[in-house]
């Protein structure tokens, strides 16, 4: 698969942390209107960074997701020299919140532009544990797996079509005891996208046949007011090669 077919979607995630307020992501919103001009089918590579040039960008945030910090205040993430990979990491508001408690994290985007912007902002504070990277999650060769992957709706920015592609993606990028987070949005009613369509089915049909299960599902409870009820958060272990899954 071209390396330009599915570079699109590297600055494409629908969550990452310029309103400081969350934004309703379908055809009502005139930006989602635009954002689709801009991105213009799978092939337009271009039209994500044409997106941040223009700011628009109505997933963005501006400050990290509720639900990133709420996953690190629970204590359950990996600490002590875990390495961390944030894809599709827009301005790297997630990436810096994941980097405590000894946590090495890796933010990463095809969009240059604001890769040089996140670095800048951490350039101006102290969080020596994070790396942002430009460069297309398809084909990037990091120097070894990661202990986690935090992926925030990345998957709902992809057309479906390039769905196994991010989950054989995530397999080779994911340590064998590795932990896959994926905060899930999932709308319904789209008549087009990005955002596309997407059901808790949709991540389950690519990742289980490569050995994921879920280990737990919840609704995200912290979700911006636009976006309550349509977010999940699972978390997802690898079975051993070899394995059957587990039920």
């Amino acid at each position: 698969m071209a390396s330009t077919a599915v570079a699109d979607a590297n600055a494409g995630g629908f969550g990452v942390g310029a309103a400081g307020v969350g934004q309703v992501l379908d055809g009502s919103n005139p930006a989602i209107v635009r954002l689709r001009q801009l991105v213009d089918g799978p092939q337009s590579s271009e039209g994500w960074r044409r997106c941040w040039e223009q700011g628009v960008t109505p997933w963005d945030l501006g400050e990290p997701t509720p639900a990133v910090v709420k996953l690190v205040q629970s204590g359950t993430l990996p600490g002590g020299g875990a390495t961390v990979l944030v894809p599709g990491c827009g301005g790297g508001y997630d990436a810096v919140a994941l980097s405590g408690a000894g946590r090495s994290v890796v933010g990463l985007d095809v969009c240059d532009a604001v890769i040089q912007r996140a670095r800048q902002r951490l350039s101006s504070g102290s969080t020596p544990n994070v790396t942002f990277v430009t460069a297309d999650f398809f084909t990037w060769a990091p120097p070894e797996p990661f202990h986690l992957i935090f992926d925030y709706t990345f998957f709902c920015a992809l057309d479906p079509s390039l769905r196994p592609a991010w989950a054989a993606r995530m397999d080779e990028l994911l340590r064998p005891d590795g932990e896959l987070i994926t905060l899930m949005y999932l709308p319904q009613d789209q008549d087009s996208g990005p955002p596309y369509n997407t059901t808790v089915f949709d991540y389950e049909e690519v990742l289980k046949p490569l050995g994921f299960f879920i280990e737990s599902i919840e609704d995200n409870d912290v979700a911006v007011e636009p976006r309550k009820g349509l977010e999940k958060i699972a978390r997802w272990k690898k079975t051993p090669a070899g394995t059957e899954t587990p039920i």
